[in-house]
């Protein structure tokens, strides 16, 4: 701690910084929870869309077995973009997911099974889904992040800066007090010793 000094302007300072500290302390307490509701929030989504994709990849393959042509849906599935956007959460930017847009590659209707279309239809919404799951774990890395951080500046607060300004505080009103009990000492000293002389005099 560094040694503080011992004047009326050093209390004011100290006491201002107190005040400071004191009245940020709830607004980071507010933040650290709507994180901590926001990760939640975000894990039951990409728990949602996980659980969706392997829905569906259960249901597609026995689907799929059922015909016995051997067809390369990839071929017909090729992403060209992921459309991503901006959004706030307690004050920190993070990617939201719009669409993904694929390639134009249509089948030859004469020379694929009927299935295809509706498998490529499929395919698509899967990677849909795994594209949007991914932008939530990067969501909730950046979320955690930030809580990390918040975390970190509520403990700062709570255990060094606050601490350290009562404690500053009480230095100074204790030397100053000191220094006013001096003061009264020595006028009472210095009137003791002017009555003593007129004392002297008047003999």
């Amino acid at each position: 701690m560094a040694k503080v000094r011992l004047t009326k302007n050093e209390l004011k300072k100290q006491k201002d910084n107190l005040k400071r500290f004191t009245r940020y302390l709830p607004t980071l307490e507010l933040k650290k929870t709507q994180l901590l509701m926001e990760i939640r929030r975000i894990q039951g989504e990409i728990d949602r869309l996980q659980e969706e994709n392997r829905r569906v990849e259960n249901e597609v393959s026995r689907w799929v077995d059922v015909f016995a042509e051997e067809v390369d849906l990839e071929s017909y599935v090729q992403v060209k973009e992921i459309v991503t956007g901006e959004g706030n959460i307690a004050g920190i930017e993070i990617p939201l997911f719009k669409d993904v847009i694929f390639e134009d590659v249509l089948p030859d209707v004469y020379d694929t099974p009927f299935w295809v279309e509706a498998g490529i239809r499929v395919l698509r919404e899967q990677i849909r889904r795994q594209a949007e799951w991914r932008i939530a774990e990067k969501q909730q890395e950046i979320v955690r992040n930030e809580l990390r951080t918040t975390i970190q500046r509520i403990k700062l607060f709570e255990e060094v800066k606050i601490p350290e300004s009562r404690e500053n505080i009480r230095i100074i009103q204790i030397f100053m007090g000191d220094q006013m009990t001096a003061e009264v000492v020595r006028g009472k000293i210095a009137k003791a010793k002017i009555q003593r002389k007129k004392e002297m005099n008047a003999a």
